[in-house]
């Protein structure tokens, strides 16, 4: 709010003129919206208010109209106020409205309109209509014709991504363009990508365009029967295959990885039927799927039991195996590697502990053979030290007169056997 002299203005000795003050405030107002002047007077003498535009015309005087404006009108006039409304604005309205009021010295403030002008188009295009998942498109939003120049924002679905924007100024109006660069994958199909503008002039101005990726099949093998039990010899085993991508895959079969299909294997669109398993029908089946993007499989390990066993892990035989990096990020995968792992360390657990029990068996009747044969052949064997020897004059002497010399050989004898 400026408030101020004529006489100050002018740099003239004219006087306090706090006596009386007028009092105003600045307007923004939308394109089209009313726009409402009010020139107030403090203390006020009765002295005249009159109204002029940026061209220094005068709107009112007191509570009459000179200027022939219809979307001027009068809202309220007294001896302390005149306040004008101003219809359908437009941006040639826009600028400084003068208040002045006939006092010695007179007295004249300004208020200046903003007009403020919404987007008046906001479009999307895209550069690839549809795209296929790991490629990187192009997106433009475009708001027209604003002013002040808006501020675009970039979301996909509810997180907030991150434009280039440049702004273009048309006489008075300003156009700004906004790219995003975005890498798709098959999670992003289906999910908006919003243009949202931040404007005064506008509250919530948004459009938005859906995104369609093509992604290669997801391929997922779950067994029918037996249900979460073994696979033993002579019964049934059923498998269903099921494949999910853009477009939906046409071609689907089945496969046994490293080796040839039994001819026993009864295969039926997505099902694999085995009526009476058996040991050599272990190994790998696998389901492989394709659509217009690329192929994908899933693989089942198959281990067929013995018709007595009865521990059954969690999930027997079943596991599948990603395709790729991205495919990790799909919870149908992990159940079912877990059943594999149990069934595999049950198996090695059980082998390790019987070779354990043959070892120490063995060892234990290797003692007990080698304690029975010392104890049969144990023999007798002395040490006759020569008596006497110390007291004989030399060595021939100790040997005739010692106990158990060369007299006695033929009482001592040893006898190997």
């Amino acid at each position: 709010m400026l408030m101020f002299c004529i006489g100050q203005l002018l740099n003239l000795d004219t006087g306090n003129c706090d006596g009386q003050n007028l009092v105003t405030e600045d307007v923004t107002v939308v394109e089209g919206d009313v726009a409402t002047i009010s020139c107030r007077v403090k203390n006020s003498d009765d002295s005249v208010i009159q109204l002029l535009n940026p061209n220094r015309q005068t709107i009112y005087f007191r509570d009459f109209r000179p200027l022939k404006d219809s979307r001027f009108q009068l809202v309220n006039f007294s001896n302390s106020e005149l306040r004008v409304s101003l219809t359908n604005v437009s941006i040639s309205d826009e600028g400084r409205y003068f208040c002045q009021l006939y006092t010695d010295p007179p007295q004249e403030i300004y208020t200046t309109i903003t007009v403020l002008v919404p987007p008046r188009n906001l479009v999307i295009d895209i550069q690839k209509e549809i795209a296929v998942e790991g490629e990187e498109i192009e997106l433009n939003c475009t708001a027209m014709a604003s002013r002040p120049a808006t501020t675009i924002r970039w979301f996909k679905g509810n997180k907030e991504l991150t434009g280039k924007s440049e702004v273009e100024q048309w006489s008075d109006m300003y156009t700004v363009t906004s790219q995003l660069l975005l890498k798709v994958g098959r999670e992003d199909d289906g999910v908006p990508v919003i243009c949202l503008v931040d404007h005064p002039a506008v509250k919530d101005l948004q459009t938005q365009r859906y995104l369609e990726v093509m992604y290669k099949p997801q391929v997922r093998v779950s067994q029918n029967y037996p249900v979460q039990g073994l696979t033993r010899e002579g019964e049934p085993l059923e498998l269903t295959c099921a494949a999910f991508g853009k477009p939906q895959p046409t071609d689907m079969r089945w496969l046994r990885v490293d080796d040839e299909m039994p001819q026993h294997v009864v295969v039926s669109g997505s099902n694999l039927l085995i009526s009476n398993l058996n040991k050599t029908d272990n190994g790998t089946y696998r389901c492989e799927a394709s659509n217009a993007v690329g192929k994908s499989h899933a693989d089942y390990m198959l281990f067929v039991y013995d018709t007595t066993a009865t521990t059954e892990p969690a999930v027997h035989g079943f596991t599948q195996l990603p395709n790729s990096a991205e495919e990790l990020d799909y919870g149908d995968l992990s159940d079912s590697r877990a059943g594999e792992e149990g069934s595999i360390r049950s198996v090695d657990h059980a082998v390790v502990g019987g070779v354990v029990a043959v070892v120490v068996f063995a060892m234990l009747c290797l003692l007990i053979i080698l304690g029975r044969y010392f104890a049969r052949h144990k023999g007798t064997y002395f040490t006759h030290e020569a008596k006497g020897a110390d007291d004989a004059a030399d060595a021939d002497t100790a040997i005739i007169n010692a106990e158990g010399g060369q007299n006695n050989s033929e009482e001592k004898k040893e006898y190997f056997i």
